[in-house]
């Protein structure tokens, strides 16, 4: 049971709490504009999607287990090979050490009229595999959870750094004025934690909106804290009168863009309050589409919930939303090293929310600009780690599928060795793919910009091209 809190606690802990915000207001280097730094700008060029549904699967799903066929694991399991280790590297220096090769734990077969390689770990999400873009040669920084996390989230592996969806709301605005542009569902309170959806040294106001927390249910918690004890009346009452103070000091002060930013940041949780409770109460959706997204069944139920959500989310205009899979440990749950058997009890749990969400966007005409991006910090090895059954972390080479928004369906791009352990072919670092990200939403990654500290800073800092091959 997950104990009640107060709105105001909650409020805090969001990101849109009245002191948490008007106190990151206060401190930010940059003087607003007097108009609402919230509302919705044009891109630098026409979009090809409007908002991002971001899946993150914490810990690192296996990709030679679920979407890079490679039958040379098949060929030569157990037997013995020398690979730069990633781990090994990053502590010794030493490359070449044997690992044993191992094979994948589920059978995979070509899917689809795409005809492309996916194995049985995500059989509902397989259904959709000609709606996938799947990139096969994605590399990225950091050997461990918490620096490959960041990275993911924020372009740098120990720099503190603006979030991606930070740097979307910045660039973009939000659609909604009564709503958070940038919603982080169940976020992972380590490895990282309230950096991945953070502004850093960005204004206040683009940061994330964190309900609830990793591992745990959110939707009916989140509406029943919502709630108040006093009447409508009396809220609308006393927001009245602090609005009628901020007007007050701004007029002895005129000018005063960093105080109407704070006043900016009081008034968007107050329309907050007003309309979450009503996007998240999941009850108003009909039983099939409940169903759809399997919620009221054990396995997938808190995940269907956080999916169902973020298309609520989405259909109210936020811009940028992220869902985790994961929990609040250094060793998040996809993180198999010695029992990779248990990706198949994580996948049952996520499996069917995510093709119903695929399904479900793509039914009301929301999934042609909304990009869906799937994937975790890294991938894993394509042998054992030592004596067991589980792969270790392996940022040189993994997966990871867009869907919607622009990219062409039924897509592959780029590939990894001949068992899976490094990309070799048409290479996408995380740094392109952020940058193929912002493009999407129109923006150009070398154009978002903000100057701190007597630099202009980007998301993908001094690197990066956009994967222009993946656009439809």
């Amino acid at each position: 049971m997950i104990s009640p809190i107060s709105r105001r606690e909650w409020l805090t802990a969001s990101g849109c709490g009245f002191g948490a915000l008007a106190l990151a207001g206060l401190s930010t280097n940059d003087s607003c504009a007097s108009t609402n730094p919230l509302a919705a700008k044009a891109p630098h060029f026409p979009a090809k999607a409007k908002r991002v549904i971001f899946l993150f699967m914490q810990g690192g799903v296996s990709h030679v287990d679920s979407y890079d066929y490679k039958p040379r694991l098949d060929k030569d399991d157990g037997k013995q090979f020398a690979f730069d280790d990633a781990r090994i590297l990053a502590n010794t220096g030493n490359r070449g050490s044997n690992q044993r090769v191992l094979k994948p734990l589920w059978k995979f077969f070509q899917r689809g009229q795409s005809g492309h390689w996916a194995s049985d770990l995500f059989p509902e999400t397989n259904r959709h595999i000609d709606q996938l873009c799947q990139i096969r040669s994605l590399h990225t920084e950091g050997v461990a959870h918490g620096p490959a996390t960041l990275f993911l989230h924020c372009g740098s592996t120990n720099f503190v750094r603006p979030s991606i969806g930070s740097w979307a709301l910045y660039g973009l605005g939000s659609e909604n004025e009564n709503l958070p542009g940038f919603v982080s569902i169940a976020p992972s309170s380590g490895n990282g934690g309230s950096r991945n959806y953070g502004t850093a040294f960005l204004p206040a106001m683009y940061q994330g909106t964190g309900l609830g927390k990793a591992g745990r249910p959110a939707s009916e918690v989140m509406i029943r804290n919502l709630k108040s004890s006093s009447s409508l009346a009396d809220q609308q009452s006393r927001f009245d009168l602090l609005r009628d103070l901020h007007a007050e000091q701004l007029k002895q002060t005129p000018g005063d863009s960093e105080f109407e930013a704070v006043a900016n940041s009081y008034e968007l949780a107050w329309k907050m309050q007003q309309n979450a409770p009503n996007i998240l109460d999941l009850s108003k959706e009909t039983a099939d589409t409940l169903k759809l997204y399997g919620i009221g069944e054990k396995a997938t139920d808190t995940f269907g919930k956080q999916c169902l959500m973020a298309r609520r989310f989405c259909e109210t205009g936020v811009r940028y939303l992220q869902v985790t899979y994961g929990d609040n440990s250094a060793n998040p749950a996809w993180d198999q090293h010695s029992d990779l058997p248990k990706h198949g009890v994580h996948a049952n749990a996520v499996d069917r929310p995510i093709a119903g969400l695929l399904a479900d966007l793509k039914q009301r005409g929301l999934l042609e600009d909304t990009l869906v991006w799937w994937g975790g910090e890294f991938g894993r090895t394509p042998y054992a780690q030592g004596n067991g059954t589980g792969r270790d972390h392996n940022p040189g080479g993994f997966t990871m599928w867009l869907a919607g928004g622009g990219v062409k369906p039924g897509f592959a791009f780029g590939a990894t060795d001949e068992f899976g352990h490094a990309a070799v072919q048409d290479k996408v670092h995380m740094h392109d793919l952020h940058a193929t990200i912002l493009h999407l939403l129109g923006l150009d990654h070398e154009k978002l910009t903000y100057k701190y500290a007597g630099r202009n800073f980007r998301l993908t800092d001094v690197h990066g091209r956009v994967v222009k091959e993946i656009i439809a």
